[in-house]
């Protein structure tokens, strides 16, 4: 024979629901504008950042299209070891001698040396990482930097590779 159980305390079961109140239904309306609003501010900051993100992977897929040299616009093709720490430093200086630039003025792009396009790249010029390249428009080899390039050494020889 089955016992019955006896409900317990807080249960709610074998109690009879009261009704809702005004107050009640009202919470529950606020409950679920106060989700939608959440929701949409949740929506907008993952958009927001998918947007930055997907820039941010294009920019890098641009930045390592080496085939964007000599085309049209003087180029910069940092050799380059994503390991080496020299080589990291490097990249910022140069990026942030190039942005005192007008935008588009010059070409920054990477010769990544630990894929096979960028060590061939390399090996055409024969130089190893931790070394910039600046080509004319024209694709031309102006000038090879090696070594450690502060920003303001950077900004004054790469302007006197700029046309006008």
């Amino acid at each position: 024979m089955r016992k019955s159980r006896k409900p317990q305390k807080g249960s709610k079961k074998g109690k009879a629901q009261a009704p809702r109140t005004d107050a009640q239904r009202q919470m529950d309306r606020r409950g679920v504008l106060r989700l939608a609003r959440n929701g949409a501010i949740a929506a907008a900051v993952l958009g927001g950042g998918g947007i930055i993100g997907a820039r941010s992977v294009m920019a890098t897929i641009a930045e390592h299209d080496l085939t964007r040299v000599g085309q049209g616009k003087p180029s910069v093709v940092q050799i380059h070891d994503p390991g080496c720490a020299t080589c990291n430093a490097l990249r910022r200086e140069a990026r942030r001698a190039l942005s005192g630039f007008e935008e588009c003025a010059m070409v920054y792009l990477v010769a990544n040396i630990k894929t096979e396009k960028g060590q061939v790249f390399a090996a055409r010029y024969n130089v190893p990482h931790v070394t910039l390249l600046v080509f004319n428009a024209d694709g031309e080899l102006v000038e090879t930097l090696r070594g450690m390039r502060r920003r303001a050494e950077l900004r004054a020889i790469l302007a006197a590779h700029l046309p006008g």
